[in-house]
């Protein structure tokens, strides 16, 4: 079956010159004039090979919980993209989206564990081991461990295993700027773990063949839809709506109407405003949209009444035979050697 026509195809004369930049970038870390930076405690890079839409954050929120449960003291580095401030900071899961990025703090909220964002992931660590060796003064800490929120290619900061997601639509996608993907294919050889949709059996198998030679683990992703009587309207800012859509439809949603806005999307009073006018003329009892939204939303929410709720459609992921691909993590961040900070 052919792929559907995207104007964006039309950018593909535009693609070599991508693939040189992200070749360049490889030879000038390659070549030590981008210095890889290590912190004391072992890093776990979550990532992708595209610009989202494959789960990184629910898989964060779930490595984070399961790792806690194991014993280990565990922290989230991120970026905050979109956040107002520069310097490194503790987020605040009281605080906003404008002050840390929605994934932070959803991550914050959800998760349980500190979450530290800097542009510069290796200044996140380095404030997180700072607090760390702060609290534990007495000696009695738990071994501890970094995730790496989005860090595939955020190579400046040396990482023990990077886990990448990938799902049908990466594998068959383009390089930027003609489609999502930020690297070639070729770059899921560097993935310690390649994190697949459990229903995709067909491309464990084409993964294979690639000749990656990896641990492969295979997620069950569960959407949490709120019971309503009545159509919902469905809207979302996130980099692939029609997964969010489509879920809603498969989990048994009723859709008064469906509305995306761009990725990240930084919600006004207009919006809100406008979304509830639409939610009441196409005769929805209620709007769903995606946890990330619902915090980027804010104060805003507030417009939302009883009688016209704003709900959070959870993502829920699953790794298929957890225990066991845990024990194979753990066994490697045990055997990484506490290493100082350079």
């Amino acid at each position: 079956m052919s792929r559907p026509f995207s104007s964006r195809k039309l950018l593909a004369p535009l693609t070599p010159a991508y693939r040189l930049a992200v070749w360049l970038r490889a030879m000038r870390l390659k070549a030590g004039f981008e210095p890889v930076r290590h912190l004391r405690f072992p890093v776990v890079s979550i990532g992708n090979l595209s610009t989202g839409g494959t789960g990184k954050t629910p898989l964060t929120i779930a490595l984070a919980q399961a790792l806690k449960k194991r014993g280990f003291h565990v922290d989230v580095l991120s970026r905050g993209y979109g956040r107002e401030g520069k310097d490194a900071a503790r987020v605040d899961p009281g605080g906003s989206a404008e002050q840390f990025g929605d994934e932070p703090l959803l991550i914050a909220r959800e998760a349980g564990v500190p979450v530290y964002v800097a542009r510069q992931r290796y200044e996140a660590g380095v404030l997180a081991e700072a607090d760390r060796r702060a609290s534990h003064a007495d000696g009695s800490a738990k071994p501890a461990v970094h995730l790496l929120d989005d860090g595939f290619q955020h190579s400046q900061l040396a990482r023990d295993v990077d886990v990448v997601l990938l799902n049908r639509e990466d594998w068959q996608g383009r390089l930027l700027p003609a489609g999502n993907l930020r690297e070639p294919l070729k770059a899921i050889h560097r993935a310690d773990i390649v994190a697949l949709p459990a229903e995709d059996v067909a491309l464990e198998d084409e993964l294979r063949r690639s000749r990656y030679e990896g641990t492969i683990w295979r997620l069950r992703r569960t959407m949490e839809i709120p019971p309503l009587d009545g159509p919902a309207l469905a809207f979302c800012g996130i980099a692939r709506p029609e997964q969010f859509f489509t879920g809603l439809k498969a989990g048994g949603a009723r859709l008064s109407a469906c509305k995306a806005f761009p990725d990240h999307h930084r919600f006004s009073e207009r919006d809100a405003r406008q979304l509830i006018a639409e939610a009441k003329a196409t005769g929805a009892a209620a709007l769903f949209t995606t946890e990330k939204d619902l915090v980027r939303m804010g104060r805003f929410a507030e417009h939302f009444a009883n009688d016209l709720p704003m709900q959070a459609v959870s993502l829920r992921i699953a790794i298929e035979q957890e225990d066991e691909k845990l024990d194979e993590v753990i066994h490697r961040l045990m055997s990484a050697s506490a290493k100082p900070s350079l």
